[in-house]
């Protein structure tokens, strides 16, 4: 009895790409599966017509072939592939739910690439934090959206009772031979995909993928001086393996916001420090803010604005060498605003006291030297 032809078991047209075959099988998989047929040998049947036309028509090479040669080009008597599949137990169901895991988690299935079964993929985190708790470090719980491991079957894809087998096809190698001619290539087996073992009595929980959608809560600690960019690695806490296949890693990405008052480079905070035009002056002290407290900061007379001053200590404690920075405070003079008539007077009396020309250069010396640069520039120009 001729074989149907693979297209119109799938219903798909002969030039479709692999979307809409991909499409097709999961509609018709979904319609024949054996869990939904309820025994029916005739299902079970079209079931594995299902599938073998899929592992055919989904592999570029072996479409090429079957596009050229029809069902001769997997006749092992002819020196083909060998068979395109064969069994309902041999069907890796979870082909129809891959693509879904895939795009919400950034992992799913790796593909028929003759891939053992795959290490789960890794994940990241953004954690967002405000600069004191950087600094101070926090314990975090976090609700990481995953893959995690079927507690039904404990990951390993078979229902309760049962485990994966050997498979008969390839006898444990995941690999076949396909000869053209003088010619051997070797090829991913289609039964078990590459992994060398099948699953005949898949677990209903997880549709034989080892792994199922689920949120899991990580109560992290975050180190006391973490900083934006730094990355935190917690092994194993990425999405379950498939198939009892390692787990991989989740990766906490840190970002601290901006804060009001400090900047932050490295071990050390910079802050403006506003200082009043009397303090500036004559001297006094003033308070200023650290992520401890307040703190008295002594301003010497005649503080200009710009002036540094290093509070050490009063920094962060670096997570890496355990050294704590400086704090540093640029001062800024603040222009005295909604003046009364008589204090504009007493400005003026001052101004006044203070003279004119070269008199008044040594209250005023960096006025006194910008306008004699200016009038070096001018001078200059004209000779």
């Amino acid at each position: 009895m001729a074989k149907a032809d693979y297209y119109e078991i799938l219903g798909v047209a002969k030039d479709a790409n692999e979307r809409d075959i991909k499409k097709a099988y999961k509609r018709m998989a979904m319609k024949y599966h054996p869990d939904r047929t309820k025994g029916d040998k005739d299902l079970e049947a079209k079931f594995k017509d299902v599938k073998e036309a899929y592992e055919v028509l989904i592999d570029p090479a072996k479409r090429q072939a079957y596009d050229q040669y029809g069902h001769a080009a997997f006749d092992q008597s002819r020196g083909g592939f060998g068979g395109a599949g064969g069994g309902a137990g041999g069907a890796d169901f979870s082909d129809i739910f891959g693509d879904v895991f895939g795009d919400i988690f950034g992992g799913g299935r790796r593909g028929g690439g003759g891939q053992r079964a795959a290490r789960g993929a890794d994940l990241r985190y953004n954690l967002e934090m405000s600069l004191e708790e950087a600094v101070r470090g926090k314990q975090v719980d976090l609700k990481i959206p995953t893959l995690a491991e079927c507690t039904d079957c404990d990951g390993s894809g078979a229902a309760k009772g049962s485990k994966a087998e050997t498979c008969d096809y390839c006898h444990g190698a995941g690999q076949i031979q396909m000869r053209q001619g003088f010619f051997a290539v070797q090829q991913t087996c289609p039964q078990c995909g590459g992994r060398g073992k099948v699953i005949k009595n898949p677990c209903r929980s997880c549709h034989g993928e080892g792994r199922v959608e689920r949120t899991k809560t990580l109560n992290v600690k975050i180190p006391a001086g973490v900083d934006t960019g730094d990355r935190i690695r917690l092994a194993g806490e990425g999405e379950a393996g498939e198939q009892g296949a390692p787990a991989g890693d989740l990766y906490v990405q840190v970002h601290v916001r901006e804060h009001d008052i400090f900047k932050r480079d490295g071990s050390n905070l910079f802050c403006e420090v506003p200082i009043s035009f009397t303090h500036a002056a004559l001297g006094g002290e003033v308070e200023v803010p650290t992520l401890d407290g307040k703190v008295k900061l002594k301003i010497p007379a005649e503080t200009q604005t710009g002036r540094m001053f290093r509070l050490r200590g009063k920094g962060v404690k670096s997570v890496r060498n355990g050294v704590t920075g400086d704090l540093i405070c640029k001062a800024v003079v603040e222009t005295p605003v909604n003046l009364s008539e008589q204090q504009r007077n007493l400005l003026r009396s001052l101004d006044e006291s203070m003279g004119q020309g070269d008199e008044a250069a040594k209250y005023r010396p960096k006025e006194r030297g910008f306008f004699d640069g200016v009038k070096k520039f001018f001078d200059d120009l004209t000779k």
